[in-house]
């Protein structure tokens, strides 16, 4: 019953996915502000790189499986002070394979609230789906693979993918809203299999603390998506320790409680670990998830052993 359990969520996930929440969630949800808001590229002045692995619902067969790979830089395109970036995800969920490239480009001015940048983002979405071969049950009242309303072999489609997004940030805080999918491009798998993009919006906002001991710094932060038919609300708080060892808590509403674990070694590079204790109706079925990033920052020309501020330190 438990492995009919998992499958029936899956499943009901995967066709549900088809129009709603398609993106992909992250517990370093400030790491990956470049994968849903363009206006993030070149915030800080450096060039900066991502690689995060993302392993949701372990134990659960079929359950996500996201890898990104993000880079992004301030730049002087067309003569104008601007950041440029790229995102490569693979977002995997049971017979469902998600594939999106986009390229970014923000223009950046400096304000008296800070640094904004207006961007948008360009790119691909790749929907695959496999309808055989992936879940082995047999057909009766729990599964009838007749009724599936997805392909019954292999499909997949590519479509064209714009976003847009706002992001300003200063000394001590930072704010973010930002669209995805907004052309909300068409999908056709088969003739009785069409989808679309779903538009998703985002807001995220931060603010940086300085405590009595000016080693530690506390940064509180909040990130809210939604497709219009469904929410999620992550509240974090991160300890910061000598600018370089980060400590945090997310709490996920009504889906999990993530511990974050970060540290910034010499030169710019960065490692992070989360581990995400599920409290949805799933706890009883999954280890957990778990989310893991290698990043490096570096700033060409420059001494990059000098010290910097930034909102997303590590």
């Amino acid at each position: 019953m438990k492995k009919i359990f998992c499958f029936l969520f899956l499943y009901k996930i995967a066709i549900l996915a088809a129009i709603a929440q398609q993106d992909p969630q992250f517990s370093f949800n400030r790491m990956t502000q470049l994968t849903v808001n363009p206006g993030y590229a070149g915030n800080d002045g450096f060039i900066n790189g991502l690689i995060l692995n993302r392993y949701q619902w372990v134990g659960i067969e079929g359950a996500p499986k996201t890898l990104v790979f993000s880079i992004e830089a301030a730049s002087n395109l067309f003569g104008l002070s601007s950041g440029i970036g790229m995102n490569v995800i693979s977002d995997e969920l049971g017979f469902q394979m998600n594939i999106s490239v986009s390229f970014d480009y923000a223009y950046r001015k400096k304000t008296g609230i800070g640094d904004i940048g207006i961007g948008t983002s360009v790119g691909f979405y790749n929907m695959a789906v496999n309808g055989v071969g992936r879940w082995h049950f047999p057909e009766g009242e729990l599964w009838n693979s007749s009724d599936t309303g997805f392909p019954q072999g292999e499909a997949s489609q590519l479509a064209f993918d714009i976003g847009f997004g706002v992001f300003i940030k200063s000394k001590d805080y930072f704010f973010g809203t930002s669209v995805t999918h907004l052309n909300q491009a068409s999908i056709i798998l088969e003739d009785e299999a069409r989808t679309f993009l779903a538009r998703h919006y985002y807001l995220a906002a931060g603010y940086n603390i300085s405590l009595s001991d000016p080693l530690f710094e506390l940064q509180p932060s909040v990130y809210f998506k939604t497709d219009m038919a469904a929410y999620q609300t992550d509240v974090t708080v991160d300890l910061v320790y000598k600018k370089r060892f980060k400590a945090g808590l997310n709490y996920r509403i009504n889906d999990a409680i993530c511990i974050l674990l970060g540290f910034e070694m010499n030169n710019g590079l960065k490692i992070g670990y989360a581990y995400d204790l599920t409290t949805s109706a799933l706890s009883g079925y999954s280890g957990g998830s778990h989310e893991l990033y290698l990043s490096y920052s570096f700033d060409l020309g420059k001494n990059r052993n000098k010290k910097y501020k930034s909102v997303r330190y590590l």
